[in-house]
């Protein structure tokens, strides 16, 4: 990983930690609301949220770490995939039950609480994970590249989903974004610590 994407990454804790502390300011409300407004309804993008549901986030977790073992037999990785998709899931449930934001007012709201959004932290965690995982396995830039790509499309989807369905605020979405980020780099950057296989892995076969 570049170094500047660590550095991105404190950045990012520290957006997270200027919601956390401004989500009741007339500001941030008001572009709660303009996002709602521009987003709810939207069915294409609501439909994404299936991909961010927990059971499905683990099961595709297991599959993964079943695939690094069989694949790369890389234990330090298939304890990477623990520390941001197990972890992650801890670290907003927590967050949520310390921060204790209420859900926006909707009929069959959930009881859970909003702030982070689950979705969009666990959401960007997993498929960020598949992308870097991946990419041990490509060899070509391009390929890579693509991969990345479709996993950040997918995530910025994910955490719409919960704007368009009115199950977050948009600032609920923008935090969990930015501290999975700040997560998936630290646990990259103790993965890639005194790892000398980073890098692309080909296949040994």
């Amino acid at each position: 990983m570049m170094k500047w994407y660590y550095g991105l990454a404190i950045f990012t804790f520290l957006g997270f930690c200027i919601l956390w502390m401004t989500y009741e300011t007339s500001f941030i409300e008001a572009f709660d609301k303009q996002l709602a407004d521009v987003l709810y309804g939207n069915q294409f993008i609501a439909m994404f949220h299936h991909i961010g549901e927990t059971k499905f986030i683990f099961f595709i977790g297991i599959v993964l770490i079943v695939f690094i073992w069989l694949r790369l037999r890389d234990y330090k990785l298939m304890l990477f995939v623990m520390m941001t998709v197990g972890f992650g899931y801890v670290l907003y449930q927590f967050l949520k039950r310390v921060i204790g934001r209420p859900r926006p007012d909707i009929v069959d709201q959930f009881s859970t609480f909003s702030f982070p959004s689950g979705h969009a932290l666990h959401g960007m965690l997993y498929l960020l994970t598949i992308a870097y995982v991946l990419n041990r396995l490509i060899v070509f830039k391009k390929v890579g590249l693509l991969i990345w790509l479709v996993a950040i499309l997918l995530f910025l989807l994910v955490g719409l989903s919960r704007v368009a369905e009115a199950r977050h605020y948009a600032s609920d979405v923008f935090a969990g974004w930015m501290l999975g980020y700040s997560w998936f780099m630290l646990s990259v950057l103790w993965y890639e610590s005194g790892n000398s296989k980073c890098g692309v892995v080909r296949d040994p076969h």
